[in-house]
């Protein structure tokens, strides 16, 4: 698992330990060009101070445990001294400074050619190397000394600085479920203000959503409470009924209770399965529009005949093809066509169909019943809402379920007039995706 203030401090120590490399690199390098340039000045100045004063031929040996080597040639090239036999320099001096490899390192050399002699003094590397060495650890020593301190600062500042985020996921820990309200935004640090107000957009989302349910809950317990009754009464006047006629009226008012009280438990599951929001718009499998008014219209005749509607589905100018769950889209329909059925007069006329508008897909449902006056078409989508004086029975449900179907597939409804009295329900549905490209010589239909 990450976790942030590893991976601050693993950043900054590494940081800080790159950037104390690269110091002491700068530091030696300058320590070591100055020393370069001081102790060239020693071997000039060594190699000057034998202008009058030239050793003694052949004064050879080990050098006395200095750190310089002396060689002088007389004007015809012989070496009249060597202060060191072990060496390795060349026997040819080349006048001014340069650095010479030999077998025990690299030396720097400087000669030049005094009152007919040539006076050489040389200097092994490695001594201007300790030296650079000494002089950069002398300099960063106090910079070492510090870096345990340093870390241990990093240590706390990063500790101050995710303090916040603790305070906060303990504060969102601490929390009882029922407990919704937002979280604070002051005292969040600027770099967690995204994450408070995302988590504060959720739980508005979420209490509106426990709120949606509870007045759900509530509703239908409500609502269902009546039907119950009611078919708890029409048992008991089954099991009063003196004669086979008074049975089967009964039993007929039982039979007709039980289907409103089905009718109502299956409306009330099929808003509860369209509540949580789970759209599916751009997301489900293509529903053929036409195909899913045939199949309510067939479903409906019957109930059409009993009522002596006129139930029918005119002919399609084109296919349309929305993007959805075919059956919460069957779902929708029936609503629709149920409500039409069961509220227009007898005699009247019901026309279900599907077409395109502007590309878009769209179902149709127009009949000639009482229609619904443009003050409550707002209210007729909320649950258990019913126009004031109909006489037809129902549950309230049909067009808040219609609502929250279209909702999840992105659809819009609207309700108007139907030309020459009654109400036309309209549902628009988003532009359906274009088609995948065919590959070219590949027939549609068959496999690449």
């Amino acid at each position: 698992m990450t976790s942030i203030r590893r991976t601050l401090l693993y950043a900054l120590v590494a940081a800080v330990a790159t950037v104390t490399l690269a110091t002491a690199l700068v530091v030696y390098r300058q320590a070591r060009r100055e020393i370069d340039q001081v102790f060239d000045y020693h071997l000039r100045q060594i190699a000057l101070s034998l202008r009058d004063r030239v050793p003694a031929p052949e004064a050879s040996g080990d050098g006395g445990g200095f750190d310089f080597a002396i060689q002088v040639w007389s004007a015809d090239g012989v070496r009249l001294y060597a202060s060191r036999l072990d060496t390795g320099l060349p026997e040819i001096a080349e006048l001014g400074f340069a650095t010479v490899p030999t077998r025990g390192g690299d030396w720097r050399v400087y000669s030049i050619e005094l009152a007919g002699l040539v006076v050489q003094v040389a200097q092994p590397l490695r001594i201007r190397d300790r030296a650079a060495v000494a002089a950069a650890v002398h300099t960063l020593a106090p910079v070492l000394f510090v870096l345990p301190l340093l870390a241990l600062l990093v240590w706390r500042i990063v500790g101050r600085a995710l303090a916040p985020l603790e305070r906060l996921a303990g504060a969102v820990g601490a929390r009882s479920p029922a407990a919704l309200e937002p979280i604070p935004e002051a005292g969040a640090p600027e770099e967690a203000l995204p994450l408070v107000r995302s988590l504060n957009g959720l739980l508005s989302r979420l209490g509106a959503a426990l709120a949606t349910q509870r007045a759900f809950v509530a509703d239908a317990a409500h609502e269902l409470r009546t039907p119950l009754a009611a078919l708890g009464l029409q048992v008991q006047l089954v099991e009063r009924a003196d004669g086979p006629e008074e049975r089967r009226a009964a039993l007929a008012d039982l039979s007709a209770g039980i289907a409103r009280a089905t009718r109502v438990v299956q409306q009330l599951l099929t808003l509860a399965r369209q509540e949580p929001e789970a759209a599916v718009a751009g997301g489900g499998e293509p529903v053929r529009l036409g195909e899913l008014v045939g199949q309510s219209v067939a479903d409906h005749a019957l109930l059409a005949d009993a009522r002596g509607i006129d139930l029918g589905a005119p002919e399609a100018p084109g296919e349309a093809v929305a993007t959805g769950d075919a059956a919460s889209l069957r779902a929708l329909l029936d609503a629709l066509v149920d409500n039409a059925v069961r509220y227009t007069p007898r005699g009247g006329r019901v026309d279900v169909s599907s077409g395109l508008d502007a590309g878009r897909p769209v179902l149709e449902v127009a009949d000639t019943g009482p229609g619904i006056p443009p003050a409550e078409r707002e209210r007729v989508f909320d649950r258990f809402y019913r126009l004031p004086a109909t006489a037809e029975p129902g549950s309230g449900l049909g067009l808040a379920v219609v609502k929250a179907i279209a909702r999840r597939h992105g659809a819009a409804v609207t309700l108007g007039d139907t030309p020459g009295g009654g109400l036309t329900v309209r549902v628009l549905f988003p532009a359906a995706p274009p088609p995948a490209a065919t590959p070219p010589g590949v027939p549609r239909g068959a496999a690449p």
